[in-house]
Parts: C-alpha cells; sequence; structure tokens
C-alpha cells in the first residue's frame, strides 16, 4: 500500500520530533547522574535512569529522520558543491559548542593536574580527535573528556556520508516494498552487529561499537522519512503507528528479547506516529515548552556532563551521593546553562559561520535539526 504525499499536503505537527528530543536529552542527563542517586529514587525509578542511554538511539533515528526530510530532496542533483554546504552546516550546527565544552574541560585538567588531582580522564594525546570529533570512530580505548561527546563524534560520521547515501540511489522512485525491506534489514543489522559481539545491549562498548550503531540507526531514519512522505496523507497512519509501538514495546518486554531486536524499531515506530499524528501526544509534544526544550536540547546533552563534574567536586562531600534538593539544584544549574549556552554561543556561532557561505538560505534546514 503506497500514498506518494504531494507537496500541497499540509505537514504534520513535526514540532512534537522537537519536544520528545528535549525530553530524550533530559533522560540523559538522569542516565549520568544515577550513580549519586542510590539511596534517593526508588527502585522502579533506579531502573528507568540505568536506561537512559537509549535515548541516544532516539536521537540517532531522529536525526536520520530529520534530516532526510530537510536536505533529502535539496541534496539530489546538487553534486559537490551541495555536500560541502551540507557539511559546512553541520558543522556550524554542532562544532562551536562542542570546542567550547572541551575548552572548559582542557581548563579543569590543567588545574587537576597542577594540583597533583587524577587526570586519567583527560588523556592530552586523545585531546586532537576530540577537536576534530572523530574520537569514536575507532580510535580510542574509552570515554573521556566529555563523555556524551561520543554519540557527536559518531553522528559526525553519519553526516560525512550522507550526501553520498542520498545520490546513491533515485530514492523518490524506489517501490514502497523495497524501502519497507530495506528498513527491515537495517532493523536485522542492528540485531545482528551486537548479536556476534555476544551481547544485546545497545549500550554495550560504546567507543568500539557506537560509529556503526549510530550509522544504522541514522539509515534507518532515513528509510522511516521516505516512508512518511508516502504515507502520511494516509488515514489512520497515527492510529497503527501507536499501535505497532504498543506490540512492539510489550512483545519485547514479555517475551524477554535483547533490546538490540526491539528498541530500534520501537523508536521508529514512536517517531513516525509523531509525525503522522495531530492529536493530543504530538499537540502535548508540540507545546511551547517542551518545543523550546527540544531547541536548547543540544546545549542540555553537551553541558550537563561538565556540569555534574564540577557539582560534584563543588558541593558533594565524602560519599558520592545527593539528595532530591542538590539534584534540583543540578537540574536548575543545567537548565540555566543550556539557556545562556543556546542564546549566548550555540545560535550566534551557527549563524555566523552559516553567513560566510555565499548563499546561506540554499541549504536553510525545514524543521529544527
Amino acid at each position: 500500500m503506497t500514498a506518494q504525499a504531494s507537496d500541497t499536503t499540509r505537514a504534520p505537527q513535526l514540532g512534537a520530533l522537537t519536544g520528545i528530543r528535549g525530553i530524550a536529552a533530559w533522560y540523559v542527563v538522569l542516565f549520568h547522574t544515577r550513580a549519586a542517586l542510590y539511596g534517593t529514587l526508588p527502585d522502579w525509578a533506579m531502573r528507568i535512569a540505568h536506561k537512559g542511554y537509549l535515548a541516544v538511539d532516539l536521537f540517532f533515528i531522529l536525526s536520520g529522520f530529520v534530516l532526510w526530510h530537510t536536505y533529502g530532496a535539496k541534496l539530489r542533483g546538487t553534486g559537490w558543491g551541495g555536500a560541502a554546504r551540507f557539511w559546512w552546516r553541520r558543522v556550524a550546527r554542532i562544532w562551536p559548542l562542542h570546542m567550547v565544552i572541551l575548552g572548559v574541560f582542557v581548563m579543569l585538567a590543567a588545574l587537576l593536574s597542577v594540583t597533583g588531582r587524577d587526570t586519567s580522564m583527560y588523556p592530552w594525546r586523545e585531546l586532537p580527535l576530540h577537536i576534530l570529533l572523530v574520537q569514536n570512530w575507532g580510535l580510542t580505548p574509552a570515554l573521556s573528556w566529555n563523555d556524551p561527546a561520543w554519540s557527536i563524534s559518531s553522528e559526525m560520521g553519519a553526516y560525512v556520508a550522507f550526501p553520498l547515501v542520498v545520490a546513491l540511489a533515485p530514492w523518490s522512485r524506489m517501490r514502497t516494498a523495497t524501502l519497507v525491506a530495506l528498513g527491515i534489514a537495517l532493523l536485522g543489522a542492528v540485531w545482528l552487529y551486537f548479536a556476534v559481539q555476544g551481547v544485546g545491549v545497545l549500550g554495550y562498548e560504546v567507543t568500539r561499537l557506537g560509529l556503526v550503531r549510530c550509522l544504522l540507526e541514522f539509515w534507518l531514519g532515513n528509510v522511516l522519512c521516505l516512508l512518511w512522505q508516502r504515507w502520511r496523507s494516509i488515514p489512520h497512519m497515527a492510529t497503527a503507528g501507536w499501535a505497532a509501538l504498543v506490540v512492539l514495546l510489550e512483545g519485547g518486554v514479555v517475551l524477554g528479547l535483547p533490546e538490540t531486536s526491539y528498541i530500534p524499531a520501537s523508536f521508529a515506530a514512536l517517531i513516525f506516529a509523531l509525525a503522522v499524528d495531530e492529536g493530543r501526544p504530538a499537540r502535548l509534544l508540540g507545546s511551547r515548552l517542551l518545543v523550546w526544550l527540544g531547541e536548547i536540547s543540544y546545549s542540555t546533552y553537551l553541558v550537563h556532563f561538565l556540569l555534574f563534574v564540577l557539582f560534584k567536586l563543588a558541593f558533594v562531600r565524602g560519599a558520592p551521593h545527593i539528595g532530591y534538593a542538590q539534584l534540583a539544584a543540578y537540574g536548575a544549574l543545567v537548565l540555566l546553562a543550556s539557556v545562556v549556552l543556546y542564546y549566548g554561543v550555540e545560535k550566534p556561532a551557527q549563524r555566523w559561520l552559516n553567513g560566510l557561505l555565499s548563499k546561506p538560505s540554499a541549504l536553510r534546514p525545514a524543521v529544527a535539526d
């Protein structure tokens, strides 16, 4: 069953995809603070916190979806010039803030070094790889410096390949059944890639496996967007998406399946459902507050780990445990820093770098990416 949406078809409420990105960013914040929350959060909340690494898989699929929606048609036929402009825009989007946060880590590492404290988490020989955002291309043995930046490094690999993927085939003329089969093949490849490692956990050894994990899920997002473009005007597709999400999650949990076999598919169903839905879930996630949290989520994602390191150094004494008051203070600090960095660093740097292009509007994003 196929339905190619016309260019005049009103786009569904894609603000929901920005809103869910904000929630996912704060889920990662919870994940990185979980070790300090034993004895504070109840057991059920700790079990949820321990799975916070899965938010990164949502990011990867969502990124692939949004970038295809924004750039897929624009890049087609533009050649190397269009590819170069795309790469420049992605660097302008992610690199300036990354460098600011990394620079603060460098100052912290220097201070720890001169005071005789442990700096093993900040290997100077690996710093150039972090500057170039290639540290997670199988070039480092462990997470270091700003730990969450491993996923940004992996996404950089996906960005490098993206124009080549767009040019690889006439995707818009491909049969829908072929796209569905390709999506299923990518889901199977995620499971198989981890299965041959003997694990079923998506967060396993991210410095070794994270790049391929990102690429497969990013490409899954590309295929998902192509299917959404064809199916979005078909009645009841939102219901089908939500039903698929429920079946996948319940089936995976009840059957005790490895998360590699059903979590990426569940996230794909969630993104698809939100992209076609105009009901209450999409309106809630597309609300002004949640969309705003989604817009500043990159700043939240990159700064929270640094702030937790500094927070523990400044305010946590003895056992590394924090209570609700300290957790609330830390959360407020992360939110404040996210706002300052988004409006003071991220957006101004992005505008300035994009302004260096001779025609800055040629590949302007259609939605928040």
